[in-house]
């Protein structure tokens, strides 16, 4: 059965170009790798997952405080049963949080990337999810230098266009299933927005990627290792040389439907005002320009959300 790989990122360090190729390769049949080696400290994971369980376990009233009406989910709390996957009958089966960048308020990008908003009742969620906020974003910023390399482009091509990228950490619950013939699944097929998606720990079965063949492959991690896809904004981008893949949550068909499910993806985006316009060294005659109208990616996102009820 294939496998989606899993590549350690200190090779890009000691073993660059066949790293580059390898991950290269993945992309481009996946749309997912799995990074290993990356640093990020097993104690910042699990510090961060233990304050966000904790605000979780609060009372719904004390979790609605932070519910920003009309905000489109951008900060702070979403309740259970809001989102809804685009195309999909069905709210899945989630409650998340929203923690974007800070910037300073006299920012260009103010007014589209508002202030965090930060739980009283569980003191250290702003150091731990912060801490794992930055983190994510520099593996990230690694991950997409190997990327443009692959593409023959600069290895810094995205540096200056990710660093104010209107990026979210979004820890998401899963509550227990109840019941045994509910219509929703914890997250329905979906494909995401932004530039790439780093997953880190998730905490039990369920996440599934639709292979080119169609079917669905199930995707578990070994060790430390971090599950980082690609996003519409950068299939746009590319012209589809990297495929931003469709993927799921299923229910557990065992036991574990009765536990909940923990996780936490950081969707790392362009700045707000980096216009996606295919890069014209991935249009071949093979493979034509298939977005003939340039987009911001404010506008971009805006679309999107309508599209899946957040706004």
């Amino acid at each position: 059965m294939k496998k989606v790989p899993t590549l350690d990122i200190r090779r890009y360090d000691t073993d660059r170009e066949a790293f580059v190729a390898e991950l290269g390769a993945a992309y481009r049949e996946f749309g997912f790798c799995c990074i290993s080696g990356h640093g990020i400290p097993v104690e910042a994971v699990d510090g961060a997952y233990d304050a966000f369980k904790r605000f979780f376990a609060l009372p719904d009233d004390t979790k609605r405080k932070y519910h920003i009406p009309g905000g489109g989910g951008a900060r702070g709390y979403t309740p259970f049963k809001v989102e809804t996957a685009k195309d999909s009958k069905f709210a899945d089966l989630k409650e998340f949080w929203h923690i974007g960048r800070e910037i300073p308020r006299d920012s260009k990008f103010a007014d589209v990337m508002p202030p965090n908003v930060w739980p009283n009742e569980v003191p250290d969620f702003e150091d731990k999810g912060y801490g794992i906020y930055e983190a994510l974003d520099n593996l990230g910023a690694r991950v997409l230098r190997a990327l443009a390399l692959h593409i023959e482009l600069p290895e810094a091509f995205f540096d200056d266009k990710i660093d104010s990228g209107n990026s979210i950490l979004r820890p998401i619950h899963y509550p227990p299933i109840v019941q045994d013939d509910v219509p929703n699944v914890r997250a329905g097929a979906h494909e995401d927005i932004n530039f790439i998606t780093l997953l880190v720990g998730a905490s039990a079965e369920g996440l599934e990627v639709l292979t080119r063949e169609g079917e669905w492959l199930p995707i578990t991690t070994e060790g430390d290792a971090i599950v980082v896809n690609i996003g519409d904004m950068l299939q746009r981008l590319t012209n589809h040389v990297y495929p931003s893949t469709t993927h799921r949550v299923t229910n557990p068909q065992n036991a574990n439907a009765r536990k909940p499910r923990y996780s936490v993806p950081f969707f790392l985006h362009p700045n707000p005002d980096v216009v996606l316009d295919v890069l014209p060294s991935c249009v071949t005659p093979d493979n034509p320009k298939r977005y003939p109208e340039p987009i911001t990616a404010h506008e971009y996102l805006l679309e999107r959300l309508r599209e899946i009820k957040l706004i």
